[in-house]
């Protein structure tokens, strides 16, 4: 049998890259183990694989100690009996006795199968993790092979399953088995006892991302950077770019000629929807970017919240402003990293009253009726577009 074992180990090593003296010493601590629940006095015990020979045995190590100083049978010998033994035996050494019991090939058979399982299950986890982890934030084109209530399974180059979770599927789109489809690799788990290790995306803003520089070499040159994307997958996404060439519109760099490559990038996505914008290092004229294709009047920044800011549009167009369901404005708070409270024209006296309240109550608390009321007037940032004009 452990001949048997043996030859079984080293094929492992082959073909599994799983070396035969990790299997072997993972088996003589699983067998140690197993002789300590069936031996109250196993305390010394050790289990020994010979790989050369093929032998498996439970040897017992006992040191040598004085004649008068031995206290324990289990773990000491006397002198004079390891003497008996071989007089080459001096005090503090250890004697190795085989206590194997005639049962044990079996117990030992039994061991070795689930140890040998449990180790090339983590070697293959192993290289899946390796091989796949290189992947993460990468497209891959994946192969839709079937669905349960949990995940969309596809298969991967190279033949490893990828799950996809509901939140990271496209609303509205039908996978059908053997659809080839471009996912984004999000997650690549190391340590997982059973079910999925790698996760992909169709909904993450970075399958956005990398759409576009596949589509586009000067994204890919550095030239023009994506700096900021926000998404509602399947329906519409933001993206906001800069040209470092101060002579490339980088809007018109990612849309392409007659729209070529911002449509192919659309019609991976199953039709969603594009708004390029451009970056501005100016919050005021980002926000205004962001808010198209509405017409902004005026920003004015929250003097008590840094990343507050009302954005004044004109009265017709406040439903275009804010969007179906709140999306237009919805996304370009996202994109913009603010909090846009967008309001008609006509309430910039009521806009600018209720701010006004807001930094009374910051400098003085709650305002009271016997309360002066500070002079605010200074405290206010604003973006007025015809002023600019």
């Amino acid at each position: 049998m452990s001949k048997e074992l043996v030859s079984a180990l080293n094929a492992l090593e082959q073909e599994k890259g799983i070396k035969a003296e990790t299997l072997a010493a993972a088996i003589e601590e699983a067998l140690a183990k197993a002789y300590a629940k069936d031996h109250a006095d196993a305390e010394n015990v050790k289990v020994n694989f010979d790989l050369k020979k093929g032998a498996i045995k439970v040897l017992a190590v006992k040191k040598v100690v004085d004649d008068d100083e031995k206290e324990d049978d289990n773990t000491e010998i006397s002198l004079s009996d390891a003497l008996d033994i071989n007089k080459a035996y001096e005090i503090g050494d250890e004697i190795k006795f085989d206590q194997t019991p005639k049962d044990f090939g079996r117990i030992a058979i039994g061991t070795a199968k689930q140890i040998i399982l449990q180790k090339v299950r983590e070697a293959e986890r192993s290289i899946v993790y390796n091989q796949y982890s290189e992947y993460i934030d990468e497209i891959i084109t994946a192969e839709v092979e079937r669905e349960d209530t949990r995940y969309l399974y596809m298969i991967l180059p190279g033949g490893q399953t990828a799950a996809m979770k509901p939140n990271d599927q496209i609303a509205g789109e039908t996978y059908r088995m053997g659809d080839r489809i471009k996912v984004l690799v999000t997650e690549v788990e190391k340590e997982v006892k059973k079910g999925p290790q790698i996760f992909v995306s169709r909904a993450a803003e970075g399958l956005v991302k990398r759409l576009f520089e596949a589509e586009v070499p000067e994204v890919q040159d550095g030239i023009v950077e994506i700096r900021s994307i926000a998404r509602e997958a399947g329906d519409r996404s933001k993206v906001a770019v800069y040209s470092y060439n101060s002579n490339l519109d980088p809007v018109g760099t990612m849309v392409g000629q007659r729209g070529v490559r911002v449509q192919a990038v659309v019609n991976e996505l199953s039709g969603e929807n594009m708004d390029i914008i451009e970056w501005n290092e100016d919050p005021a004229q980002f926000i205004i970017n962001a808010l198209s294709p509405a017409e902004v009047v005026e920003v004015i920044f929250d003097p008590t919240n840094e990343r507050g800011v009302t954005v004044l549009v004109p009265d017709y167009q406040l439903s275009l402003a804010i969007g179906k369901k709140g999306q237009n404005a919805r996304l370009a708070a996202r994109l913009t990293n603010f909090s846009i409270d967008i309001k008609p024209e006509s309430d910039r006296e009521a806009v600018i009253a209720e701010m006004e309240q807001r930094v009374a109550e910051q400098h003085n608390g709650p305002v009271r009726h016997e309360q002066p009321i500070v002079e605010v007037a200074d405290d206010f940032e604003n973006f007025d577009l015809d002023a600019e004009d």
